[in-house]
């Protein structure tokens, strides 16, 4: 008998038309749109919609001003906007090595290694640290990336329930002594749920059963701790052993970094494939991310405490809502895909631009609406989407 693949029309390719088919069934499939990003608006068909789906928290990407100081600086001191080499080659020079320092000190560190993208350097680290004699321990709710990257050093993975140290405990208790080494591994702002973990918990577990502590700081890195991140707001920053961030969302800039001890940071150089074998960043973005932290992020608060007062204004006005987490990042759980879908949709022609996040990204039957505030906003936006929301 013959597989679908051999009698379909389509030959080989007819598998992945099946498997496209299928999603669309589902309420899945997704698109590239073509939209144009105006501050915080979308313009998406000529329509100009609040942009309630984008990472950049305080509006970093879109401040004109800001970006017109940092290019007449840059341009006086360098011109250059590309570095077309590996780091280990020539991809790099004293940008990249300054930025590196500040933010080893910034997070009280011996090192810093910066990385192409929160993707590259949660791979990065992973696929390196471990090996199929090891194990990690991740919180269920943890970001793709890191688990691509623990599944690419064939390390065990034991996932914990979310948020709960008892769980994780016993989980240790179970699995720890049967490996080698083992990584605690948890995001400290939850991408899709907009809630927190307490990273000082994770911490005691740690130090208890002998492992490293990895926390991803990609959702918080800018806003909380002073803009360091919520590591720095629990004080327990001594106690991480690496933490990830990034500059594609608050900073509103582009790459990721890990800060940590020198032996780790030295181990990763030197292991890390994602960093070894990669195009170092434009050396452009590396210098923005610098401005962008001296120049906005540390010693003025302004920003970040503008997006918590929009964040207790919609939280305040939606009670009625199921809303996740405490965060400025706001999910509304709606159940099914095709419900998720007509909501945004229904959201979108009236002028709030809100995506649906569906299976796979988040459980079954946990589709929903993620409401993701900016500084850039005003009260006025909140309230206006939160009369909408109430109508339905």
């Amino acid at each position: 008998m013959k597989n679908n693949a051999e009698t379909s029309s389509l030959g080989p390719l007819g598998y992945y038309s099946d498997a496209l088919e299928t999603l669309k069934a589902n309420s899945s499939f997704r698109q590239v749109k073509d939209i144009k990003q105006d501050g915080k608006y979308i313009i998406l068909n000529d329509k100009r919609l609040l942009n309630f789906s984008s990472n950049d928290y305080l509006g970093i990407s879109s401040d004109a001003a800001l970006c017109e100081a940092f290019l007449k600086d840059y341009a006086i001191k360098n011109a250059k906007i590309s570095n077309p080499s590996a780091r280990l080659l020539c991809g790099t020079n004293s940008i990249y090595n300054e930025l590196e320092t500040f933010l080893a000190n910034l997070f009280q560190k011996d090192r810093a290694l910066i990385f192409n993208s929160g993707y590259h350097g949660n791979v990065g680290v992973y696929s390196s640290l471990v090996n199929s004699d090891d194990v990690v321990f991740v919180d269920k709710l943890n970001h793709a990336s890191i688990i691509d990257g623990i599944r690419l050093s064939k390390a065990q993975i034991v996932p914990y329930k979310h948020l709960d140290y008892d769980d994780l405990r016993s989980k240790l208790e179970k699995y720890r002594k049967k490996y080698k080494k083992a990584i605690i591994s948890s995001e400290s702002l939850f991408s899709m749920d907009g809630d927190i973990a307490d990273i000082n918990k994770l911490a005691e577990l740690k130090e208890e059963f002998n492992t490293l502590l990895v926390i991803d700081e990609a959702h918080s890195f800018g806003v909380y701790g002073n803009g360091v991140g919520i590591c720095k707001e629990q004080g327990v920053l001594q106690k991480v052993d690496l933490i990830l961030a990034t500059f594609g969302k608050a900073i509103g800039s582009y790459g990721a970094f890990v800060v940590g001890n020198e032996i780790l940071i030295d181990y990763l150089i030197n292991f890390a494939r994602s960093f070894i074998f990669s195009t170092t960043l434009p050396e452009i973005s590396v210098a923005f991310s610098y401005f962008v932290l001296q120049k906005r992020i540390l010693g003025d608060s302004k920003l970040q405490k503008k997006l918590f007062l929009l964040n207790d204004t919609l939280r305040n006005n939606l009670k009625s809502f199921n809303i996740l987490g405490e965060s400025y990042i706001a999910p509304v759980v709606l159940g099914e895909n095709e419900r998720a879908v007509k909501f945004s949709n229904k959201l979108i022609e009236n002028g709030f631009y809100i995506l649906p996040i569906r299976y796979p990204t988040v459980a079954k039957n946990t589709a929903r609406l993620r409401i993701s505030l900016n500084s850039g906003m005003e009260i006025e936006d909140i309230k206006s989407l939160s009369d909408f929301l109430n109508s339905i």
